[in-house]
């Protein structure tokens, strides 16, 4: 359904630190920079790009807003809040836990304030 999600930032290098790090502990590769200056992270046909707000204001996060990501193992969910943990994330909720239909689930914030989950599929749902 959809082509990319689009979040705003502050401070791309740290940026690019934080979902590079998160990025390759899913499985994928760092992001690119596109001539306009924004990040581009690439994964299975799915597009997240991170820019300076366009018009001139400072980036904010989504109150209520939560980028979910998928990994293709518990291990991976692991990896990946321990590396945005390492680079500037902060973790939010649980600790990142078995959920009771058998996914793995973690939260965190990552330097901007953006609330994100990354989680494996339940056995049901492979």
């Amino acid at each position: 359904m959809f082509t990319h999600i689009m979040i705003g930032s502050n401070d791309l290098e740290r940026s690019k630190r934080f979902y590079d790090a998160t990025f390759v502990a899913l499985g994928g590769k760092p992001g690119e920079t596109d001539p306009r200056g924004r990040l581009i992270y690439k994964h299975n046909g799915g597009r997240l790009m991170i820019t300076k707000p366009i018009d001139g204001n400072p980036a904010t996060s989504a109150n209520g807003g939560t980028i979910g990501l998928l990994a293709e193992s518990p291990e991976r969910v692991q990896a990946w809040h321990d590396q945005g943990t390492a680079h500037g994330g902060t973790s939010i909720e649980t600790p990142p836990t078995e959920r009771p239909d058998g996914s793995f689930v973690a939260y965190m914030r990552d330097p901007d304030g953006n609330k994100l989950t990354a989680r494996s599929l339940p056995a049901s749902e492979k």
